[in-house]
């Protein structure tokens, strides 16, 4: 079932072109990947591997085992339909994380011995891109910056340059600008969501203004407009990440959490949401179809809310991982509307209420690598 392995994760890509040694920064002309053809696809595009680093901060977690069975349960899940890449920090976690899987019947894992600091790979991991020449259609990724979302998290630092320490064998792009995974969700077809809360707070790139992100995220991501929703979740430690609020789910559909409680904290901002949602369009002026998703209940650290959010759902090859709170009944909701945005996959619900305990579920915990061929 699982292989213990050194080399680096995300299969393999043969002649590398000049692209390869592409360290641009900050310069956005014609050295950018938009500019040389390449775009980050939609999530639902098929997979080559999913990439994951296996759990052990308490710091993050109040507990450990309880978030390994998640983990464990989220890898053979996806393990049926792509291969998942799993980073550990040593050989013994290797046997350990390999024994639980593989208890869960997974079949396509590989553990690489890559430590890291937290689980959040999304954020800190490489973003993957496609593009097509010719017959083939090559991938290459970029390196963002990682700043532990505002520096609110001094020893997370250390994750910092993951990408560049999986030794990726595809072209590299690195822009120069603090910019996590999470922050962002494209439609593979030229648009982008993103958040105000998130991307012009000064605690990432203080010396940027909306424009010039904007174009950041036109050039390194292949997209050809923005669009800026408000604020994100009520408990999201990363000032609002997308992926807690709304999602592409197709090139013109998109998920959104919703709540119709007004005496809900999360009511007001999830209402702007919606009302922004409802009144965009695509690049072509064709508006979206928005889906509303309800939230779960509210759950709580003490007296500290936690980001519990159906939104922060995993695509994979064949099945969508739906984290689950409860109540039962709005677990279920859920479930239903996402296999109707989603035919032809299976919608797993796993429970997922130690993970959010970390401030972060499923969607954050895990990055998909777009197949090449």
């Amino acid at each position: 079932m699982a292989r213990r392995k050194k080399s680096p994760p995300g299969g393999r890509q043969a002649d590398l072109d000049d692209d390869a040694l592409d360290r641009t920064g900050l310069d956005l002309g014609t050295a950018t990947p938009a500019a040389k053809g390449w775009a980050m696809p939609g999530e639902w595009v098929r997979h080559e591997a999913t990439l994951i680093s296996w759990p052990r901060d308490p710091v993050t977690f109040r507990d450990i085992p309880a978030v390994e069975r998640i983990f464990a349960d989220v890898i053979a899940a996806l393990s049926h339909g792509e291969r998942v890449d799993c980073l550990v920090p040593d050989g013994a976690t290797a046997k350990r994380a390999a024994g639980l899987v593989a208890a869960r019947d997974g079949r396509q894992v590989q553990f690489f011995e890559q430590p890291t600091a937290d689980v959040w790979i999304r954020d800190y991991g490489p973003t993957f891109l496609l593009k097509r020449q010719g017959k083939r259609v090559r991938r290459g990724y970029v390196r963002w910056q990682f700043n532990a979302w505002g520096g609110k998290y001094p020893k997370l630092f250390a994750d910092d340059g993951l990408p560049d320490r999986l030794g990726l064998p595809a072209p590299r792009f690195a822009p120069g600008i603090v910019l996590e995974g999470g922050s962002f969700d494209v439609n593979g077809d030229g648009s982008v969501l993103t958040t105000e809360q998130c991307l012009l707070n000064p605690n990432r790139n203080p010396h940027l203004k909306r424009a010039e992100l904007e174009a950041y995220l036109r050039a390194y991501l292949g997209v050809r407009q923005v669009l800026w929703l408000g604020e994100g979740i009520v408990g999201d430690d990363t000032d609002g990440h997308v992926d807690d609020l709304a999602r592409f789910v197709g090139p013109r559909t998109i998920v959104t959490a919703y709540e119709d409680d007004p005496k809900d904290a999360n009511y007001a901002a999830l209402h702007d949401t919606w009302r922004r949602l409802v009144a965009m369009a695509d690049p072509e002026g064709r508006p979206f179809e928005v889906v509303k998703l309800p939230m779960p209940g509210a759950l709580f650290a003490g007296k500290r809310r936690l980001p519990a959010s159906y939104a922060n759902f995993v695509v994979g090859n064949d099945r969508i991982l739906l984290p689950t709170y409860g109540p039962r009944a709005r677990d279920e909701k859920a479930r239903k509307i996402l296999a109707k945005c989603f035919p032809g996959r299976v919608v797993l619900p796993i429970e997922a209420r130690e993970l959010v305990y970390g401030h972060g579920s499923f969607h954050c915990a895990t990055q998909q690598v777009p197949a090449a061929r």
